[in-house]
């Protein structure tokens, strides 16, 4: 069953550049879009998908939102743990709404308050392919656990992960939940108030700690990936559940 389609696609080489619309993309597993600045394989925003009725509501210009993915769908309905499949072959887990910053104040004073939820989906990919434009956007198999669209949540969510007797740093930690590294420097009274049982778990970089570092390895499945999509690519198409209520 169909749930809508894909209207345009773009690339950003670099932070500083802009959106680029290209004719397609590849997506690769467990990484992102091939040629974009957000391909990470530690990252829950390897995408980010942008629906047409936000840029007709808020009478935007191309690429206002910075979306890799132009979708015919109200992207502010999308809920977190839902698998996606583009075409026949592309599978994306829908991890969290992707919060409105400043910079889009600059297309009109106030956007980044007025526009909510409404700025988009962010994604990482299951298992990858090429996406071009016209391509069906479907729901694919049952949802994949949740991620909160609470920043503090999901450190939570990164800090409970982290194998025993471990660390991670400041950094990484900002990287796995999401956030920007200017995040840093808010971790330690966050973290300080989560009380006693996460009190060191996480540390700056500098720190002389002997405890092993966490990497991330395991956070978004890596070896159970494998299985996770292999079950999903070869479920039936079911009818669209992942609106949320």
């Amino acid at each position: 069953m169909d749930t809508g389609r894909i209207e345009a696609l773009a690339l950003r080489a670099s932070l500083a550049a802009p959106p680029a619309r290209v004719d397609g993309v590849r997506a690769i597993a467990g990484m992102g879009l091939d040629g974009d600045v957000h391909a990470d394989p530690l990252s829950p925003r390897q995408l980010l998908l942008a629906g047409t009725d936000a840029y007709d509501a808020f009478a935007l210009p191309p690429h206002a939102l910075r979306e890799n993915l132009l979708v015919d769908l109200d992207t502010s309905r999308l809920a977190s743990g839902t698998v996606l499949r583009i075409g026949e072959t592309v599978l994306l887990r829908l991890m969290f709404q992707c919060e409105a910053c400043g910079h889009l104040d600059g297309h009109r004073p106030g956007l980044s308050m007025r526009i909510g939820t409404r700025r988009g989906m962010l994604a990482r990919v299951l298992r990858g392919g090429r996406i071009r434009p016209g391509d069906r956007v479907s729901s694919a198999g049952p949802p994949l656990p949740a991620w909160s669209d609470d920043w503090r949540e999901r450190i939570v969510h990164v800090l409970d992960a982290m194998p025993p007797a471990s660390v991670i740093t400041y950094k990484r930690l900002a990287q796995l939940a999401g956030v920007a590294s200017s995040y840093c420097r808010a971790f330690p009274g966050v973290i300080a108030r989560m009380g006693p049982f996460y009190a060191g778990r996480a540390v700056p970089t500098q720190s002389n700690t002997a405890l092993p570092r966490w990497d991330g390895y395991g956070l978004f499945g890596h070896a159970a990936d494998d299985a996770i999509e292999e079950r999903l690519f070869s479920a039936e198409v079911v009818p669209w559940s992942g609106w949320t209520s």
